[in-house]
Parts: C-alpha cells; sequence; structure tokens
C-alpha cells in the first residue's frame, strides 16, 4: 500500500497545481477582457496567460491522469464504485472546461476575445463547484448506484 499512497499524494499534488490554474486564468481573463485596448498590458495578458496554461496547467493536468490512472490500475475495483464513476464524469467536466480556456487564451492570442468581464466572473465559478463536488465523491465515497 505504500506505493499506492506515494502515487496518491503525487495525485494530490498535480490537482491541487492544476485547480490553482483553472481558478486563476479565468481571472487573467477578467483583468484582460477589461484592459485588452492598453497595448502593454494587452502584451503582459497573453504572456501571462500562455505561460500558465503551457508551463503549469497542462503539465499538471497530464501528471493528476497519469497519477489517477496508476491509481486505478492498482485498484481496479475502485471503477465499480457510483462515487468513482461520478468523479469520472466530473473530471470529463473539468477537462471540458479546460479545453474551453484554452479556446478562450487563443481568442486572446489572436486579439479576437469577444467575450465579457462579467462571462468571465461567471466562468470562474465553474472550477470551484467541480471541485468542491469531486472532493466530496473522493473522501466522502456516498454510497450511489450510477
Amino acid at each position: 500500500m505504500g506505493d499506492y499512497t506515494l502515487i496518491k499524494a503525487l495525485h494530490l499534488i498535480s490537482v491541487i497545481a492544476w485547480m490553482a490554474g483553472l481558478l486563476y486564468l479565468p481571472r487573467l481573463y477578467v483583468y484582460h477582457a477589461e484592459n485588452s485596448e492598453e497595448l502593454i498590458l494587452n502584451t503582459t495578458f497573453k504572456t501571462m496567460e500562455r505561460r500558465l496554461m503551457l508551463y503549469i496547467m497542462n503539465p499538471a493536468m497530464i501528471a493528476s491522469f497519469f497519477f489517477g490512472i496508476w491509481m486505478i490500475a492498482l485498484a481496479p475495483e475502485l471503477l465499480e464504485d457510483g462515487w468513482m464513476q461520478a468523479k469520472v464524469f466530473l473530471l470529463v467536466a473539468m477537462t471540458g472546461y479546460h479545453g474551453a480556456l484554452a479556446r478562450w487564451r487563443r481568442f486572446f492570442a489572436n486579439d479576437e476575445n469577444s467575450l465579457t468581464p462579467k462571462f468571465y466572473r461567471l466562468m470562474n465559478e465553474i472550477p470551484t463547484v467541480l471541485m468542491i463536488l469531486i472532493v466530496i465523491l473522493a473522501i466522502v465515497k456516498p454510497s450511489m448506484a450510477i
């Protein structure tokens, strides 16, 4: 079980890094959308957004998947539990959200953003809700039939 707990720790570290990016990047989009006409700020935000996505979020997401799949490979019976199936479903939603953030980053990079700061403020709530649900499922492990 020692290997499993180490992998679980590495998974959790990866998830924390991924979540940090998922929570911070849409906040950058709010500020970017509010200041896109200012050349220096526009350029600065583009650099920050690109680096956050490429150097923190993408590697952290990949590591989260890697260690999560490794844990399931060591304990495949977890996939039979309803809470894990629900967690995987929410993970798919989180991954889709990550993809949406990447798409919106390209809008900013190409100076084609048409979405409002209010939109990005609203979108910033999605990872929080998903994180709360995923953590509750992972910790409480409620009995559920799916």
